[in-house]
């Protein structure tokens, strides 16, 4: 992509003002997702378990969460950009907001499902924004890829088993799950794929001009 950066601390004030939009509508989808009260992403799922065993809210377990798994990625010697700092930040800050700002849908199922389909693609479209910068992977992205080559394991294998564990976790800590959950999981490869299709379409058409 023309805004993409030539290392992950590249940090020109248009690419920095694309990062920190992709990041704050994909916090603010996945907030949606859990307004939604029919089933939450799996790591959302464990934030908000996480929540009602802590005086903290789920923004702030997103927080504590994305910074922990960042510790994980010391001893698989990888490195962090700034965009994986910023990723912790923002993405929590939006889920906070949109937590605070939107009501919770209950007993509306039509609201709630349109919720999660807009959820999953604003998670998608922020996906495209922040990971085309090139300013450095998300936390857990950045933890898939350093199993990865440590393990030898394949890429999506180990994002799979990541998402079961804080899944898995997250429900026993009493974090929703149900169709929403089930939606994410179906549809949010789609989601990013054809905002990065939007995006490749984008740039060709400008580079062109």
């Amino acid at each position: 992509m023309r805004w993409t950066g030539t290392h992950r601390w590249d940090l020109a004030p248009a690419r920095l003002a694309i990062l920190f939009f992709g990041l704050a509508i994909f916090g603010f989808g996945d907030g949606l997702i859990i307004q939604s009260h029919i089933g939450n992403a799996p790591w959302s799922v464990l934030a908000q378990g996480l929540s009602h065993h802590t005086p903290l809210s789920i923004g702030e377990c997103t927080f504590v969460i994305g910074f922990t798994v960042l510790l994980l990625w010391w001893p698989l010697k990888e490195r962090p950009g700034f965009g994986t700092i910023a990723n912790i930040a923002v993405i929590s800050l939006f889920i906070q907001i949109a937590v605070d700002l939107v009501p919770l849908s209950t007993n509306n199922f039509p609201l709630s499902l349109f919720m999660v389909l807009l959820g999953i693609s604003l998670v998608g479209a922020g996906s495209t924004l922040y990971i085309t910068t090139g300013l450095g992977p998300g936390p857990r992205d950045g933890l898939m890829t350093a199993l990865h080559h440590k393990t030898g394991v394949r890429v999506g294998r180990v994002r799979l088993g990541i998402e079961i564990c804080a899944l898995i976790i997250g429900a026993l800590l009493g974090g929703t799950v149900g169709i929403g959950t089930a939606l994410f999981a179906l549809l949010i490869g789609n989601s990013v794929a054809i905002w990065l299709g939007i995006a490749k379409h984008f740039a060709g058409s400008n580079q062109s001009a």
